[in-house]
């Protein structure tokens, strides 16, 4: 018998092909598969590195690949020791606490979602890192934190994909600023879906190939700039910076 166990492969391409020869194999029983949003999620670096953690149940949560969130922190490696995370739309919370594994100073994560709610206090639990998790709408978090007079070196933003949620979400920070100056907003999107249309310091082109940062309408705004997109598959984030 054959077995075959993979654990981290966000490219379905591959997968469908090795199906293919595995189905060929005359005496081929089982593949176990792990992929993102059910498969084996890990901490990358830092205090709590190959900490695996646990992926949200169902499929209403999209974890982030291991080889975005890598590229990712490759990026932001200098600013997040001694920085404010605010990880919203936490999921599982595999941002924030890989932030704090890298010695952010603190990290609050934000979930609505039963089962990512769980997955999240199981991983703050297994990681022994001091997150703080806000078990709330994103939206009702934000007006809570900012009550609370907190403000934030980097705020990550990943709602589900094709919803208006970045959108609005956005809006909301562009009214209830909770980004420390000099700050710096990263956003995430799926590469093959226009980026949202949000007023303001937030503009971007309706219609755009992520892979260039020209393709991205300037700032209307002097509070805010789009600085940079980095894309990893489907997987693409924007980086807006603070300009004080």
């Amino acid at each position: 018998m054959h077995k075959i166990d993979i654990y981290i492969f966000p490219n379905f391409d591959i997968i469908e092909a090795i199906l293919a020869i595995c189905h060929s194999m005359t005496s081929w029983k089982r593949l176990p598969i792990f992929v993102e949003g059910g498969g084996v999620l890990r901490i990358i670096a830092g205090s709590a590195r190959r900490t695996n953690l646990t992926a949200p149940k169902g499929t209403s949560t999209r974890p982030t690949a291991d080889m975005a969130k890598e590229g990712l922190f490759n990026i932001i490696a200098g600013e997040i020791p001694g920085s404010r995370f605010l990880d919203l739309f936490c999921g599982s919370g595999a941002i924030g606490l890989e932030a704090l594994s890298r010695r952010a100073s603190e990290a609050v994560l934000v979930e609505s979602a039963k089962a990512a709610i769980a997955a999240a206090r199981q991983n703050i639990t297994k990681t022994k890192l001091p997150a703080q998790l806000l078990e709330m709408p994103v939206a009702n978090a934000i007006e809570k934190l900012a009550a609370q007079g907190r403000v934030f070196d980097i705020i990550f933003i990943d709602p589900p994909y094709e919803t208006s949620l970045l959108a609005e979400t956005l809006r909301q920070l562009a009214e209830i600023n909770l980004l420390a100056p000099g700050g710096m907003i990263i956003a995430e999107i799926d590469s093959k879906i226009p980026a949202p249309a949000v007023p303001g310091a937030w503009a971007s082109s309706l219609e755009f190939e992520p892979r260039r940062s020209s393709d991205f309408k300037r700032p209307v705004s002097v509070e805010f700039e789009l600085v940079d997109t980095r894309t990893y598959g489907r997987t693409c984030f924007l980086f807006y910076r603070h300009i004080t």
